[in-house]
């Protein structure tokens, strides 16, 4: 029986790494494609919809696709030390990948704006844990500077590796569904995943003529600034994890949508939220950020903006629910209360019937 070895061993041959590279790996990728025919059903169209759940790596998020190929890169050229800036998932990852390696991690948060579960799994895993008074984009900034002035790692998807890692999950869905798909929606908050999907997606077609998709970059209207065309100074959104005014990928992102002739747009938090409902109610739970891609979808056909009649798409779940949970438990209700008798809950179930 074949061993899954994670993204980096699997695909070395599609990836753009040095010689010197040596392999951090927590079995990452490999992640489900989950059809979803009554969300279909639920949304109005008649074609495929598949979920690529990467809330199913090891630390909850896509960033281990390009968390492994930084992280083994910097290993191997004998870093000690690697640093990021986060809104929580990129702290994660970089943590867990620093420990498997034994380095040191160093992770810069904004004051007040990551969500707890993704800010426990930094600190769990042995980071550095240093919150500033600013914005995500005041922390890039400022791990940027350090990196150029002292021998530590940037691990933020500056980091030209981190794509080669990102760009495996357009791999595996070609291989599971023998082509690109028609479609390819995702949220985009720095912008890192969906330049590397489309190089991942021409990359695999170059090689194994699968097709490209077209892609529905979608963004919360909060924190929109490829769609309205410039920063966004004070960024707000629900959705944490795409809470960025300003992608240190936009220009590629924007590359992206054009050459696929796709495009970016924005939903509202109350389309997101709505739509992590639905996609709860379908058994798949997400954080806000990752029901964008699907909340875009919906948008798109609500408005008879996307013609998806026939067509195969794919939406990238990109991180678990388990990120963010705060966002259900803050209005979830109490549960009922019952005495422990038989009597108490037959006579409850008979009541939910009716």
């Amino acid at each position: 029986m074949a061993v899954y070895s994670g993204v980096l061993e699997t695909y070395r041959d599609y990836l753009d790494i040095p010689e010197h590279t040596r392999t951090i790996t927590l079995l990452e990728g490999n992640t489900p494609l989950i059809p979803v025919p009554r969300l279909v059903e639920t949304l109005g169209g008649k074609f495929e919809l598949y979920l690529k759940f990467e809330g199913m790596n090891p630390t909850g998020s896509f960033k281990d696709r390009g968390m492994t190929v930084a992280i083994s890169e910097a290993y191997g050229k004998g870093a000690k030390s690697v640093i990021c800036a986060s809104t929580g998932n990129t702290a994660a990852s970089a943590a867990a990948y620093a420990a498997r390696a034994g380095m040191r991690s160093i992770v810069i948060i904004p004051a007040g704006k990551v969500a707890a579960g993704k800010l426990a799994g930094a600190v769990a895993y042995g980071a550095e844990v240093i919150q500033i008074d600013g914005s995500f984009d005041d922390a890039l900034n400022l791990v940027v500077a350090l990196s150029e002035r002292h021998p530590i790692v940037l691990v933020n998807s500056l980091n030209p590796y981190r794509l080669e890692g990102q760009k495996t999950a357009a791999f595996e869905i070609c291989e599971v569904l023998g082509t690109a798909p028609d479609w390819l929606a995702l949220p985009v908050g720095n912008a890192g995943n969906i330049t590397a999907y489309w190089m991942g997606f021409k990359r695999f077609n170059k090689q194994k003529s699968t097709g490209l998709a077209r892609i529905l970059g979608v963004q919360a209207e909060g924190s929109a600034p490829l769609v309205l065309g410039h920063p966004v100074e004070h960024p707000e959104t629900v959705a944490t994890a795409i809470r960025i005014g300003r992608p240190a990928r936009a220009e590629q992102a924007l590359e992206a949508a054009e050459e696929s002739k796709g495009r970016i747009i924005a939903v509202s938090d109350n389309e997101i939220l709505s739509m992590q409902k639905l996609l709860a109610s379908n058994g798949v739970w997400v954080e806000p950020a990752s029901a964008a891609g699907v909340a875009g979808l919906a948008h798109e056909l609500e408005r008879g903006l996307i013609d998806l009649g026939g067509k195969r798409v794919v939406a990238v779940c990109t991180g678990h629910g388990l990120k963010d949970p705060d966002i259900i438990t803050r209005d979830m209700p109490k549960p009922h209360a019952l005495p422990a008798e038989m009597n108490a809950l037959e006579d409850y179930l008979a009541r939910e019937r009716k």
